[in-house]
């Protein structure tokens, strides 16, 4: 006999409003790695802070917010509705015996309010409390350390020059669980020990660990590790990392420091240190110089995750190692002894080469997430790359300019590897487009160029 389905209980969710694109793939991701699905029944406004969201059990709500950083809170929800009257007649008709065990009088809570688009004073806060006097609330009130806290949600639109008299929805909820918001500040860039032209921005570091859902004892491989920016969030989560690059001096920590006002980098400036920096030290396994458009690695599945940021030009030039029989581009050289000859790595390649190279190497269900620069003029879905083994889970756009951006992609292994995989794409008609991304360079700049133009057109009226 087959076993009922858990009944799902209605949480509410109150997002961050930023990084809009990014927020539902990361919630979908982190509810698939806590053993749920994200049901079709949900009720999500895209752009919203609030999501009102069907969820088996406490324990995986708290599991959720345990790892999202695009998520604020997340509540039990009691009751809600499009204006006061509907919130109250729904908080009546919730079942009593669920909210009893929260409402004893050995029990101490405190409400508390939270307006989206508007700014109430004391006194209305007040007012919208004690029209909660119908609830059994038996316990004491204490604002300072209180049991349980019960919050008001209100919201007032998205437009905060036409911002509503009355709230257009109003919720009533217990509070569950803060997400992870203050990894943001503790991991920033500004206050790490190793940073370089491209390193990550806290933020859309854990966004990436959480869209290739990392886990404890995962293996993470970034083969663009540059600073190691994208190693830590995923250390952070329990993974064991390790990355390559072509960059000598940056592997090494040696060379011209990215900071303002300091010339060289320092002696303790390396991958390594930045782990150190937060305690993170024992989930570094290493980092490699190495030539990721030739094979280093160990035919079969190596990798839980793929988690990188390909250089595409505007601040760090794509690169591979070259011949003096090519068409070299520069010899470079990282230190007094060390000296290699680079040329062009066109971005075409560069992404054909980590699909391929993630189909290969992930494991099955493993992920590969990074990111894909766009010419927002030329842009369609068919420019996207694709491989047999791979399934695209998701792909979030983040603007850079007016005409540019660049888009996080999230594909999944569903397909084990073989030998006719490895040059799929050659056979492809798809194949054409994505030669236009070796352009991304040249269009990035005409429209800077194009901007300035105007800029000094403008001045000069």
């Amino acid at each position: 006999m087959a076993l009922a389905a858990p009944a799902l209980r209605r949480y509410l969710l109150l997002l961050a409003q930023e990084h809009l694109e990014f927020r539902l793939p990361e919630i979908t991701s982190l509810l698939s790695l806590c053993g749920g699905q994200f049901s079709g029944e949900q009720e999500i406004r895209v752009n919203s802070p609030f999501w009102i969201l069907n969820i088996p059990s406490e324990d995986m709500a708290r599991g959720l917010m345990k790892r999202t950083v695009c998520a604020k809170s997340i509540f039990e929800l009691w009751g809600h509705g499009k204006s006061a009257g509907e919130l109250y007649a729904s908080l009546k008709n919730y079942p009593t015996d669920k909210m009893l065990p929260y409402l004893q009088s050995d029990s101490t809570y405190k409400v508390h309010i939270h307006t989206f688009n508007k700014t109430l004073t004391q006194a209305q806060k007040i007012k919208k409390i004690d029209a909660l006097e119908f609830l059994p609330f038996k316990g004491k009130v204490n604002l300072k350390n209180p049991e349980h806290v019960f919050w008001i949600l209100e919201d007032y639109g998205m437009n905060p020059n036409d911002v509503p008299e009355e709230p257009i929805h109003l919720y009533f909820g217990r509070w569950i669980a803060d997400g992870q918001r203050e990894l943001i500040e503790s991991y920033s860039v500004k206050k790490r020990h190793f940073i370089g032209n491209t390193s990550m921005d806290a933020c859309l570091s854990f966004i990436m660990a959480n869209h290739g859902r990392v886990k404890p004892n995962d293996i993470v491989y970034d083969p663009f590790v540059g600073t190691g920016g994208l190693l830590i969030s995923s250390a952070h989560f329990g993974a064991y990392v390790c990355g390559t690059d072509i960059d000598y001096n940056t592997i090494h920590g040696l060379g011209k420091a990215s900071r303002k006002n300091q010339k060289w980098r320092g002696p303790d400036e390396n991958i390594r240190a930045n782990l150190r920096q937060y305690g993170l030290e024992k989930y570094y396994l290493d980092a490699l110089v190495a030539d990721f458009s030739r094979p280093v690695w160990r035919t079969g599945m190596l990798f839980d995750a793929i988690i990188t940021d390909p250089p595409y030009g505007i601040r760090e030039a794509p690169r591979r190692m070259g011949s003096q029989k090519e068409t070299v581009k520069s010899v470079e050289r990282s230190t007094e002894n060390h000296f290699f000859v680079s040329s062009s790595y066109h971005l075409s390649d560069i992404f054909f080469d980590l699909l391929k190279f993630g189909a290969e190497h992930l494991v099955m269900g493993g992920r590969l997430v990074y990111w894909l620069p766009i010419y927002r003029p030329e842009y369609t879905e068919e420019i996207i790359p694709r491989h047999p083994c791979l399934k695209l889970i998701s792909n979030c756009e983040q603007l850079l300019s007016s005409h540019t951006s660049r888009r996080l992609i999230t594909m999944e292994k569903v397909k084990e590897f073989k030998d006719q995989d490895e040059n799929s794409y050659l056979l492809d008609g798809q194949y054409m487009p994505y030669r236009g991304h070796n352009s991304f360079r040249e269009k990035y700049f005409s429209g800077v160029t194009k901007r300035i133009a105007k800029e000094e057109k403008d001045n000069q009226k």
